[in-house]
């Protein structure tokens, strides 16, 4: 016969294997997560190309500042340690498109990589974005290096606000994937706001249903600016207040009716 205490210590085990086999799912859990992936950017094939010109760039500054001020002696010094420095950022880079946002991250060694890494993760919803801008300056031109600029709508800010990357193998097919599956979004949002506005009562004396008086006979599914989704929600107020009218009148009738 088991004790109390041999009870107690295995039912101790039992929960620190629930506990240990909860944290296993949980790291399960967060991999699918990221796995549900739309669409990822490559860096591998413009490795060489993004350390020369930041390399080219690099020199460029440091004889300027020979020049100037005699610093750029120890920074022409310092080139094998950061194109060193340049490789493992670029190597550690992943971009990729999930269903609700786009996913930036990147590990890079501080300047003196002897100190350890810098971790950088930046999500941006897909909502918020209202273009993607690509850039070529005139010396990566030289390179064929690109920039990727993911600006934000609503207010406008500074561009330096905006999430800027260089090195993307095939810009403009990141940039399609994300405008695609952004217009899909909006397409089934503007479709929801549709579908609601159907669903509204007719109004009285035989007038025409709600949904015939919406726009959406007039705007292409496949580009909606967020002003015609913000007319579509005040159609859909109105149409509320409509109905809330119309069930005051018959009730004023219902009073008003003389009873036998």
């Amino acid at each position: 016969m088991e004790t109390s205490d041999e009870v107690a210590e295995i039912g101790s085990l039992g929960k620190g294997l629930l506990s240990a086999e909860s944290i296993e799912n949980g790291d399960k859990v967060e991999e699918q997560e990221d796995s549900t992936v739309i669409y990822t950017a490559s860096f591998d094939e413009m490795e060489e190309n993004f350390v020369k010109y930041q390399t080219t760039q690099w020199v460029l500054y440091s004889l300027l500042l020979i020049l100037a001020w005699g610093i750029g002696l120890l920074m022409l010094l310092y080139v094998p340690v950061r194109r060193f420095i340049l490789r493992k950022d670029i190597r550690s880079r992943k971009l990729y498109v999930t269903p609700d946002a786009i996913v930036y991250k990147v590990t890079r060694p501080v300047p003196f990589p002897c100190f350890g890494v810098l971790k950088k993760e930046k999500y941006v919803l897909l909502p918020s974005v209202a273009d993607i801008v690509i850039e070529q300056g005139y010396l990566q031109s030289f390179f064929g290096v690109y920039s990727v600029r993911i600006e934000n709508a609503g207010v406008r800010r500074p561009s330096s606000d905006d999430l800027q990357i260089q090195g993307i193998t095939n810009p403009s097919a990141f940039r399609k994937a994300v405008l695609s599956h952004l217009s899909n979004l909006r397409t089934e949002a503007f479709s929801r706001q549709v579908a609601a506005i159907r669903d509204a009562p007719t109004l009285m004396g035989g007038h025409p249903q709600i949904s015939e008086m919406s726009p959406s006979k007039f705007v292409k599914h496949d580009a909606i600016p967020p002003d015609e989704l913000v007319l579509l929600q005040k159609l859909e107020e109105v149409g509320s207040s409509i109905t809330r009218v119309q069930k005051l009148i018959e009730e004023q009738h219902s009073q008003a009716e003389p009873v036998d």
